[in-house]
């Protein structure tokens, strides 16, 4: 079948899609968004988060099929419109937050999505956010501060203007 969606406000058509395809794999396979991670395929690590419809979901659930007409945002539509790194981006980078990097797409997404609703949480809003987001290789301090970092520059941001 053919799914045609929006992906990082662009449009896009993915032909002879399976219909058990998962929305993961036609964003690295068809499309050529790589960013998003493929690991657990159960939705319990959080690697492969995007947003659908402005909403985060992990990709890996989401039937390909699902998305027809609708608008996907990938961790590289997080970037600015010069492919420059956007705010939560570069946080995690200044903090050191980013180690092998697979889950960082999801985690980035989903700080994103919490900055959005919350441009200042608590630490307790931060781990219950980041709670379906699983990383191996670190005690999660350094994403806690990324975080921090990003909501500071997000209200800063927010003074400017």
């Amino acid at each position: 079948m053919r799914v045609t969606f929006s992906a990082n406000g662009k449009p896009v058509e993915a032909d002879d899609v399976w219909e058990g395809e998962s929305l993961l794999y036609v964003l690295r396979e068809r499309v050529g968004l790589p960013g998003s991670k493929n690991a657990c395929e159960q939705g319990e690590c959080g690697s492969c988060t995007v947003y659908l419809d402005g909403v985060p979901v992990c990709a890996c659930l989401v039937a390909a099929g699902q998305v027809q007409g609708r608008e996907v945002r990938t961790v590289e539509g997080l970037a600015g419109p010069d492919g420059e790194l956007g705010v939560v981006q570069q946080a995690f980078v200044d903090a050191g937050a980013v180690q092998c990097g697979f889950c960082t797409p999801g985690l980035l997404v989903q700080t994103d999505a919490l900055l959005a609703a919350d441009p200042q949480p608590s630490d307790t809003d931060i781990r219950e956010a980041l709670s379906g987001n699983l990383c191996r290789c670190t005690g999660y301090e350094k994403i806690m501060d990324a975080v921090r970092l990003a909501s500071a520059r997000t209200c800063a941001r927010g003074a400017e203007k």
